[in-house]
């Protein structure tokens, strides 16, 4: 309930005009909202793109996210 508030609370700064940096363990959820993602592999950044594309990328995908629910 409260992470939902933090995230709906982003997105419309981020609608404001406002440049927002989010670093976020639920990779899938920010994606979801993000322009922008980079996800990085034992800190260096593996995968840069657009959060869709991220979202959606077969390798990302298997490394990171997991399976996709049916």
């Amino acid at each position: 309930v409260l992470q939902d508030q933090v995230f709906v609370r982003t997105r419309e700064i981020n609608k404001a005009g406002v440049s927002v940096v989010m670093v976020e363990q639920n990779a899938r959820r920010c994606l979801q909202i993000c322009n922008r993602g980079y996800v990085l592999d034992q800190g260096t950044n593996a995968y840069t793109d657009t959060g869709d594309k991220l979202l959606h990328d077969p390798k990302v995908i298997e490394l990171y996210l997991g399976t996709l629910a049916s």
